[in-house]
């Protein structure tokens, strides 16, 4: 029992001490005007094109549709490039070889290069929710705090796990970045952060429900427009789920790489 605990207590100490260095690692050669600039005046940038794009076409009307969209498309860039860089720059920067060669716990290795970023992710939502109040007249008056809150926290979680997914993939190719934009500017347009879902045809729409943030959208728009939070439970289950799918798929592909890579001595040979 005791041995147990020891490794319990390890493992989170790991896990904990692995998120923080990864993401330090990750920014450390930015400025901190740089980094604030990045976090705070990129997303105003986005939310202003397709806010005054989408209100444009509409006719001005429903610019807290493009609002909301926009700010929960935000998890997507630390959740799929901020995740994917934790994993695949240690192969960059030469450390890979350390990783593995470590008799670490593989799964809080893992899970734990995606922690900071879930963080991030939700800071990143908060502010560009603060950006529609402040230019855009948010209307906040009837949503329930504590339910957007777990709204966030969940799409921040499932867009994660398609970066861990990602960033394994970054372990066995050089164009991760190409894929990584590409599947980001897919969900601005799958996610239904700037597209009513329901004016999409029927085969987009069946990929839109099989992709991570899509229901964080819907779910975000309908909490803070004072829809029941209980209507939307299951719909947040189905989010946890693709979430969990993600995370499982992108371990085992870990797992593998790890292993396959030992084998033929390709640990930094792409």
């Amino acid at each position: 029992m005791e041995l147990t605990i020891k490794r319990l207590v390890l493992n989170i100490r790991l896990f904990f001490e692995g998120a923080l260095l990864s993401y330090m690692g990750l920014f450390h050669w930015l400025r901190p005007v740089t980094y604030l600039a990045s976090k705070v005046m990129a997303p105003l940038m986005q939310m202003l094109f397709f806010v005054f794009i989408g209100t444009y076409a509409s006719g001005g009307q429903g610019a807290s549709f493009y609002v909301i969209g926009n700010a929960l498309i935000f998890t997507a860039s630390s959740g799929i490039f901020g995740v994917t860089m934790s994993i695949g720059g240690e192969r960059w920067t030469g450390t890979l070889p350390y990783l593995f060669g470590t008799p670490s716990n593989r799964m809080a290795l893992f899970l734990g290069r995606a922690f900071m970023h879930i963080l991030d992710g939700m800071l990143g939502v908060w502010i560009g929710l603060g950006w529609g109040i402040l230019l855009f007249h948010l209307d906040f008056s009837r949503s329930n705090p504590l339910a957007l809150a777990v709204i966030i926290l969940i799409t921040t979680f499932s867009t994660a796990g398609l970066g861990l997914l990602m960033g394994c993939l970054s372990l066995i190719t050089r164009n991760v970045m190409f894929v990584n934009n590409t599947v980001y500017f897919l969900l601005l347009i799958f996610s239904g952060a700037n597209l009513d879902l329901a004016t999409l045809p029927h085969w987009m729409q069946t990929i839109s429900n099989i992709l991570p943030l899509t229901r964080g959208v819907t779910a975000t728009r309908f909490v803070i427009s004072g829809g029941n939070p209980a209507d939307i439970s299951v719909m947040m289950l189905e989010e946890i789920l693709i979430g969990v799918i993600l995370v499982f798929m992108g371990y085992v592909l870990f797992r593998w790489f790890e292993i396959e890579a030992k084998k033929r001595g390709t640990l930094e040979v792409f």
